[in-house]
C-alpha cells in the first residue's frame, strides 16, 4: 500500500461519499485507482503522487443535472426577472400594484428572446433546454443566433437587417465563461452589427459560472448592457494560486507546490499549450454534460488517438483534434 495509508483511507471515504451523494455515480473507487495508477507509477516516490492527487480529486466540484437545473432558476429569476420588475417598479413611482406589475412584466418578456451562447451543438445553446422548462417559459421566446438577423439580396450585394425590430432584449446565456476568450468570440459577430442595427436593442451575457477575470474581460468589450453569473469563481478557485481555497487549511503531507509540479509534469504531455488548463485556469469544476478545459488537463484528457490517458471526468471536446 502506497505511504500516509491513514490519510489514504479518510479520502477515500471521502471520495466515495462524494461519488454517492454528489457525482452520480461518475467516479466509482475502482475507476479513481485507475485514474491514481498513472501518477503513481511513474512520478518520484518522494513527492507522494498518489496520495497528492487523491487529496486534489477529493477537492473537484461537481455539478449534475439537479444542481445545474436549479442554478438555472437562480439565472432567471435574479439576474432577468427580478430586474425586469423592479424597472418596472422605479418606473411607476415603486409601485405594489401586482395587476400594473404583471401586466408590464409581460410586455417585456415578450419583447426578450434568449440565446445560448455557441452553435446549436454546444453546451451554451444545451442549457437552453433545461432553462425553459424549469422558469416555465415558451418556445417562442428562444432563437439561435441565426434567427437575429434577415438577409436579402439586392443588386450585386447582400443586405442584412434586424429580423424582428420589436425584440428589445436578447439576453445570451452560457454554462462557464473562464477566459471570456469563446464568448468574445462567439458574440463579436452577433452583439455588435445587432446594436448598430437597432441602437434600442439592449444585449445581457448571463452565465451559470464565471472567473473573475473572465467576467471583466467580457466587461471590457463595452458590447453588453448588463453581465453577470449566478456563481463568481474568484482566484481562490485557481487551485495552485496564492490564495487557493483546496490549501488553505491544508497541512502535511498535502503540499501544494508537490501537486503542481505533478500536474505540471503530466500537463505539458496531455495540453502541452496549457498544462493547467485554458488560459492557466487552474480549475477543479465539471458538469454533468462535460468537463471545461479550463479545469486541469489532468482530470477531464481524453484522446483516444494520442497519448493514452483515462479521465477522471471526462471531457468532449469542441474539436476533435484538440484545437481548443
Amino acid at each position: 500500500m502506497p505511504p500516509d495509508s491513514e490519510q489514504i483511507d479518510k479520502l477515500q471515504a471521502k471520495l466515495k461519499a462524494l461519488d454517492e451523494t454528489l457525482w452520480d455515480g461518475r467516479a466509482k473507487w475502482d475507476h479513481v485507482e485507475r485514474w491514481l495508477a498513472q501518477f503513481n507509477s511513474t512520478e518520484d516516490k518522494r513527492d507522494d503522487a498518489y496520495l497528492q492527487m487523491l487529496f486534489l480529486a477529493s477537492n473537484f466540484m461537481y455539478f449534475g443535472v439537479r444542481e445545474i437545473r436549479a442554478l438555472l432558476r437562480s439565472l432567471f429569476r435574479d439576474l432577468y426577472q427580478y430586474k425586469v420588475v423592479e424597472k418596472i417598479r422605479a418606473a411607476n413611482n415603486h409601485t405594489l400594484d401586482r395587476t400594473l406589475i404583471n401586466s408590464a412584466y409581460e410586455g417585456e418578456l415578450k419583447r426578450t428572446r434568449f440565446i445560448g451562447v455557441g452553435n446549436p451543438s454546444e453546451s451554451g445553446s444545451h442549457m437552453l433546454y433545461y432553462f425553459r422548462q424549469e422558469n416555465r417559459l415558451g418556445k417562442q421566446y428562444f432563437i439561435n443566433s441565426l434567427e437575429v438577423f434577415s438577409t436579402s439580396r439586392r443588386v450585386f450585394r447582400h443586405v442584412s437587417k434586424v429580423k424582428d425590430p420589436n425584440i428589445l432584449h436578447y439576453v445570451l446565456i452560457d454554462d462557464l465563461c473562464g477566459s471570456g476568450t469563446q464568448a468574445r468570440q462567439y458574440c463579436e459577430s452577433l452583439v455588435r452589427p445587432l446594436k448598430q442595427m437597432n441602437k434600442k436593442a439592449k444585449v445581457y451575457y448571463y452565465t451559470l459560472f464565471a472567473t473573475t477575470f473572465g467576467l471583466n474581460e467580457i466587461r471590457k468589450l463595452g458590447w453588453f448592457d448588463e453581465v453577470g453569473s449566478v456563481v463568481e469563481l474568484d482566484d481562490s478557485f485557481r487551485c495552485f494560486g496564492d490564495d487557493s481555497r483546496v490549501y488553505k487549511n491544508a497541512s502535511a503531507p498535502f503540499d501544494k507546490a508537490k501537486a503542481k509540479s505533478i500536474s505540471l509534469r503530466h500537463g505539458h504531455t496531455l495540453f502541452s499549450s496549457d498544462p493547467l488548463g485554458y488560459r492557466d485556469g487552474q480549475l477543479l469544476i465539471g458538469f454533468f454534460h462535460n468537463t471545461p478545459d479550463n479545469t486541469l488537463p489532468i482530470i477531464w484528457f481524453d484522446d483516444p488517438d494520442g497519448t493514452a490517458w483515462i479521465p477522471l471526468f471526462r471531457r468532449f471536446p469542441k474539436q476533435y483534434g484538440w484545437q481548443s
